[in-house]
């Protein structure tokens, strides 16, 4: 186990590296929010063939990583298409400064390649275990995995959808999934972290990765997600109105007659 880990942490540190090279050459830090699924991927498979032989929750386990990671990044390369640095990167740049290279590597890279370890940490577990077959919590976490994958790939698509209109220009997506929460996205991504969390307790010390589904929900909620993206829309009166009657993250029922 501690082989795996070690190896794994080697690899996303090479890997990491790399893609900070490639946002220098190309003044452009947003290549890390591509590269953040296939990082996933890279240490799945990794782990996958660092023994031969592996069993079905191994293959499953890793099918699923392979999935999520790819349809991330294709999407957010779509998204990004044409587009400059995202805003978030950009302000860095500014208020950095001087030291904008060795921050963008520390704070940006690095710092999402130990995230990236954490939370990879389920999936090592697994990978590294050796007991055969599939149990109940398996097929539990296989369903609660596809539902947050639905879950989040369908708010994607709405969202592109309701951007691609010129009419919503400036508008506050409320409608589908929208409706029901304000980040169906980070939900269904937050979902399938648990789904594979479940998972790995069919596996001796499983219990040790909640961890790793812990940690990307506070990133979703407290640092990435929720909280940085909103501060975008603040003093904006229709979201604020739209974020009086819709859950935040988990998805419920919009409340009525709220009060300007």
């Amino acid at each position: 186990m501690i082989d795996y880990i070690l190896y794994s942490a080697l690899t996303i540190f090479i890997y990491m590296t790399l893609l900070f090279i490639i946002s220098m050459v190309k003044k452009d830090n947003s290549i890390a929010d591509i590269g953040w699924g296939m990082g996933f991927i890279v240490v799945a498979f990794l782990t996958l063939f660092f023994e031969p032989g592996f069993e079905i929750r191994h293959v499953l386990v890793t099918g699923l990583v392979l999935i999520w990671g790819l349809r991330l990044a294709i999407h957010i390369l779509i998204r990004n298409k044409g587009k400059s640095e995202d805003y978030r990167y950009a302000k860095w740049r500014k208020e950095w400064g001087k030291y904008f290279v060795i921050r963008s590597f520390l704070q940006v890279f690095m710092l999402q390649g130990l995230i990236m370890l954490i939370i990879s940490y389920q999936v090592i577990l697994v990978n590294s275990s050796k007991k055969p077959g599939i149990q109940m919590l398996d097929v539990l976490g296989l369903l609660v995995w596809l539902f947050g994958f639905l879950f989040e790939t369908v708010g994607d698509f709405q969202l592109s959808k309701f951007k691609k209109d010129k009419e919503n220009k400036g508008k506050i997506m409320n409608s589908g999934l929208w409706r029901y929460t304000r980040h169906p996205n980070y939900f269904g991504e937050a979902t399938m972290w648990w789904g594979i969390f479940l998972m790995a307790l069919s596996v001796p010390m499983g219990w040790t990765a909640i961890i790793s589904p812990s940690l990307i929900t506070l990133m979703l909620l407290r640092v990435s997600g929720v909280t940085m993206l909103e501060k975008k829309y603040k003093g904006n009166k229709e979201f604020e109105e739209y974020a009086k009657r819709t859950s935040a993250f988990i998805p419920w029922f919009p409340k009525k007659n709220i009060k300007p």
